[in-house]
């Protein structure tokens, strides 16, 4: 009977294994920190298609309503408008949005930014009653006839070049602001949501065209506020005094 041969096995010398351990801990160290980083980017995606998805609810209820938003819309027709000829509807914000909740597919989760720490809603109705649910504010003066207008975005924005360490114009008691944003002068995204770890800000908003843009504090304020058309139809008494866009904080 003959005999198999036996395989020499060579195993790795000292010299080669920590050349292998190095190895390992380099790709780590590359790979480890971008991870963090995709996932905050998916999840500035999503809240950014949230807005889109708004901004598609806005259009099927203008259709049907007189190619009005909800927010230019009566109230005695189905929107909001006549409240808004008061000041301070801050804490009247989620009304806009229960009055598209058909058009939402009766999803409340689209009205939460994934990067915010407000939960979801349960449903409408009875559990849709205030902003507690709310992540972005309402431009109530944009509609499709201004492609450029501002007609959404995230509810962590503030005035001014120094970021807010909260919620910038949104605030904690969730009883809203109803905010004056003057187009000549400069914004800035807080340091929550999608802003945090970066010092140039970032959020999303929607536009009139139905359109979202992805947008730093200073492409905010250079390529969108300075261009949008000002708010016209002010409440009585509530006049800037310089051009302004009027946005509806929850």
């Amino acid at each position: 009977m003959k005999q198999k041969a036996m395989r020499a096995v060579s195993a790795f010398t000292r010299i080669e294994l920590v050349v292998v351990i190095v190895i390992v801990v380099v790709l780590a160290s590359i790979i480890w920190p971008v991870r963090p980083l995709a996932k905050a980017k998916a999840v500035r995606i999503g809240c950014l298609n949230n807005l889109k998805e708004i901004s598609t609810a806005y259009r099927l209820w203008a259709g049907d309503n007189g190619d009005r938003t909800p927010a230019e819309q009566t109230v005695a027709k189905g929107g909001w408008g006549d409240l808004l000829t008061n000041a301070n509807q801050g804490a009247i914000c989620w009304t806009n949005y229960a009055i598209t909740s058909n058009e939402l597919g009766q999803s409340p989760k689209l009205l939460i930014c994934p990067a915010d720490e407000r939960l979801a809603a349960a449903g409408f109705g009875a559990h849709f009653k205030d902003n507690a649910h709310l992540s972005y504010f309402v431009g109530v003066s944009a509609n499709d006839d201004h492609p450029l207008s501002i007609q959404g975005g995230d509810r962590n924005l503030g005035g001014g070049t120094k970021p807010d360490p909260d919620y910038g114009f949104s605030p904690k008691s969730g009883k809203g602001n109803d905010v004056a944003l003057p187009i000549s002068v400069p914004v800035s995204w807080s340091l929550r949501m999608h802003s945090a770890g970066n010092t140039a800000g970032a959020g999303n908003i929607s536009l009139g065209d139905g359109s979202g843009q992805q947008v730093s504090s200073v492409s905010l304020y250079q390529n969108w506020l300075r261009k949008t058309d000002p708010t016209t139809n002010w409440p009585a008494g509530h006049i800037p005094s310089s051009p302004s866009i009027r946005l509806v904080f929850p």
